[in-house]
């Protein structure tokens, strides 16, 4: 199927390139304003379509947050709201759609819409009927597991290799990892390069999911890059943090402030010395820098196979990383702007504008319809996003989309089972207000007064009219995540 541009000129429908790293911070990238971070590739990716100021994630955490952007759906709606759940089966995946269209669908890296502990995955995830004809799978690397069918653990055995782990001296925390040649990230490159080169040659419609592993922790980069970073600690910012600012904050703050996942005390945040803050940081952008470099080498495989002016890329992340803010790492329940705003950046040379930054508020959630729109296929019943695809188009204002964007947290993860965890956010941009459901207690912050997110005016009379403003706009926003499937089949 062909469809027209906005020049008059008629194009077949798009590829999709759809690169999403995993626990990635805004601020790791030049295009987001790190002048201290060297990712040009990704950059000039930004600069030839749209990058997204203000995109955020429906959850914190990995499984609920993929589940929402694979199907369009709020985390609670596909009832995949917990890392270690199983999306349930009448649940539809975006690739499985894109297969219905006759598209020839791929994977490699992460998934995660299943659990992947290795007491119940024994061999790879369990996989619903997702449409990925090609399944390169490789869920986690350089951690305490490891699973026997990892592709890129036997991708490394078949070169005589195995992970590697270096210790850092006055570093509990930071580890030198596999040298590039021989990452997950590498690893997943070749296998989209591989993807791509066929089905070009067949002259198939293709989408592909890159899913990397990296940023995520363990922080591992490879000693090359890491090694560039250390020389100039003196660049790397401390985390933003206020003593005492926990003191009004909800509970699990304090918990995760003291050992990450309320039990990693090597990540202690008052015990941790300003070199292990600054090296940690420093490692994400060297991690940040060598996957760039692998984005380079594939959008020269694009380039060498015909296939990028009919190649739409999108890059995002699917939540982001504490790194120290407010006192905290990893993830967990909370909403700071670090953990729950996240890269985007959308480009199809050609069809849709380039240089484009906006601050419109978007959810991931809403990738999907537009991903559809952008093939020209039918709107599918239950999704609950809302296309970007106007908008990139430059049909409707960009600086325009959403009044406010909603993330949840239902007991995500299973580190705080003595007071599990059920939490909201909802922001419009100016206020964000979280509420913890399970504790009674809560946050409020003027983003612009306060963009730092250390005062919490949740419980300042000053701000009680705000206050209950924002309360009514949560519960406007959980009552539209109700599931609108079955669809009405008659008025009564």
């Amino acid at each position: 199927m062909n469809i027209q541009s906005g020049n008059g000129d008629v194009r077949r429908q798009p590829n999709i390139l759809w690169i999403c790293t995993d626990q990635q911070r805004t601020d790791t990238l030049g295009c987001y304003g790190n002048p201290n971070v060297n990712t040009p590739n990704i950059d000039k990716l930004a600069s030839q379509g749209t990058l997204f100021e203000r995109a955020y994630c429906q959850s914190p955490v990995c499984t609920p947050s993929r589940a929402s952007f694979m199907t369009g759906r709020y985390p609670r709606t596909t009832r995949c709201r917990q890392n270690g759940q199983k999306l349930p089966s009448d649940e539809k995946l975006i690739s499985k759609r894109f297969a219905e269209q006759g598209y020839v669908c791929g994977l490699a890296g992460k998934l995660h819409l299943a659990p992947t502990h290795p007491a119940v995955c024994h061999g790879v995830e369990e996989r619903g009927d997702d449409g990925y004809q090609v399944f390169r799978w490789s869920p986690a690397t350089g951690g305490t597991h490891e699973w026997a069918l990892n592709e890129h653990t036997q991708w490394l055995n078949e070169k005589g290799k195995e992970l590697k782990r270096e210790a850092i001296t006055g570093s509990r925390q930071v580890y030198y990892g596999e040298d590039e040649e021989d990452r997950q990230g590498t690893w997943c490159i070749e296998e989209a390069a591989k993807f791509i080169r066929s089905n070009a040659k067949q002259g198939n419609k293709w989408l592909f999911s890159l899913n990397l592993f990296d940023p995520h922790h363990p922080f591992d980069p490879p000693k090359r890059l890491l090694d560039k970073y250390m020389e100039h600690l003196d660049r790397v910012p401390l985390p933003n943090y206020t003593p005492g600012e926990l003191d009004n904050k909800p509970v699990y703050q304090k918990m995760d402030s003291e050992k990450a996942y309320n039990f990693a005390k090597h990540l202690n945040y008052k015990e941790m010395t300003e070199y292990e803050h600054k090296l940690i940081c420093a490692s994400q952008w060297a991690i940040m820098e060598h996957v760039d470099e692998q984005i380079g080498l594939l959008m020269e495989v694009l380039k060498q196979t015909g296939e990028l002016e009919h190649t739409l890329v999108l890059f995002m992340s699917d939540h982001g990383e504490m790194l120290g803010d407010h006192g905290i790492y990893w993830k967990g329940p909370y909403f700071y702007e670090p953990l729950v705003k996240v890269p985007l950046l959308i480009a199809w040379p050609g069809v849709i504008q380039s240089g484009v930054r906006t601050s419109a508020l978007v959810e991931l959630v809403d990738l999907a319809p537009t991903l559809l729109d952008a093939i020209q296929a039918d709107a599918a019943p239950g999704i609950q996003g809302k296309s970007l695809w106007s908008l990139l188009k430059g049909e409707v204002p960009h600086d325009a989309h959403r009044d406010s964007v909603y993330c949840e947290y239902y007991n995500a993860q299973p580190w705080h089972p003595d007071l599990p965890p059920h939490c909201t956010m909802v922001s419009d941009g100016r206020y964000k207000l979280v509420r913890v459901h399970s504790s009674q207690q809560g946050e409020l912050y003027d983003l612009v007064k306060d963009a730092a997110e250390t005062s919490n005016l949740y419980d300042d009379p000053a701000y009680l009219e705000m206050k209950l403003q924002m309360m009514e706009l949560m519960t406007d926003r959980m009552a539209w995540t109700v599931d609108p499937l079955p669809e009405r089949q008659a008025d009564f």
